[in-house]
């Protein structure tokens, strides 16, 4: 196996959730590009067919299951669908999240509960999910955030105790699963990148976080696909338990 080989994924099989937009779909093409079939899953099926189409384009099969991880019953249903697609489920790409920015003296419980059930408890369901049917050698990635570690100006409560809370997710399912199943769980820190919620950032906001960047720019979509392809191929196979931040050295700063 040359050093290149090690990062190739033929005859795997992957399921990246929140699959319909940005970063998710990135996440599917490059993991197709590696050679893996893509099991698609997101809320809003409808526009999981372009993604599909990207898989395709790359030579790999793929399907698109209407999925939302804050209900264990979806979860369960999409790694089933996976297996009966493909065979096994080898990868997971634990990518859907929402966000908010609200004052923490207006945030509703209601509203705050929505973040963590999506982020953080949907992330969990789908980890356990597949941790229950996952061959040894498999990989699941969990998306973090920058926000797990730091803040960046907005008040955003609940987001970052959804992706603080799964950086320590990450590690525990690590400890339990890496030396007895034979499964590695790491977490991706990405810094500023565009995606459909930076998107809704107010007007400037990305800009006035630059000097805190030691790039002095936001990430490209690609960069962190490349990350994750990494942790989820052989090149990666002694990492586990670990926060990867793919940031520009924003956490530097």
């Amino acid at each position: 196996m040359t050093i290149l080989d090690r990062f190739r994924l033929d005859g795997r099989s992957a399921i990246v959730t929140g699959a319909s937009s940005g970063l998710g779909v990135a996440f599917a093409q490059a993991l197709a590009e590696a050679g893996a079939d893509v099991a698609l899953g997101a809320r809003r099926a409808e526009r999981l067919a372009t993604t599909q189409e990207l898989v395709h384009s790359a030579g790999r099969r793929s399907i698109a299951v209407r999925t939302d991880v804050s209900l264990p019953e979806d979860c369960d249903r999409l790694v089933q669908e996976a297996i009966d697609a493909f065979g096994k489920v080898d990868i997971l790409v634990n990518n859907a999240g929402v966000g908010t920015a609200y004052p923490a003296v207006r945030e509703t419980p209601d509203k705050f509960r929505a973040v963590i059930d999506v982020n953080l408890n949907g992330c969990y369901w789908m980890a356990q999910a597949c941790g229950r049917v996952m061959p040894p050698g498999s990989s699941i990635i969990n998306i973090s955030s920058v926000l797990g570690f730091t803040t960046l100006g907005l008040p955003q409560a609940a987001y970052s105790a959804s992706k603080a809370g799964l950086i320590g997710l990450t590690r525990d399912l690590a400890q339990q699963w890496t030396g007895r199943k034979g499964i590695r769980v790491n977490a991706l820190v990405p810094g500023l990148f565009p995606s459909e919620m930076s998107a809704q950032y107010p007007e400037g906001y990305v800009e006035s976080q630059m000097p805190r960047v030691l790039a002095g720019r936001p990430g490209e979509a690609e960069e962190l696909a490349a990350a994750v392809v990494f942790l989820a191929s052989d090149a990666s196979g002694y990492v586990t338990g670990t926060s990867l931040a793919v940031d520009g050295g924003l956490l530097a700063t």
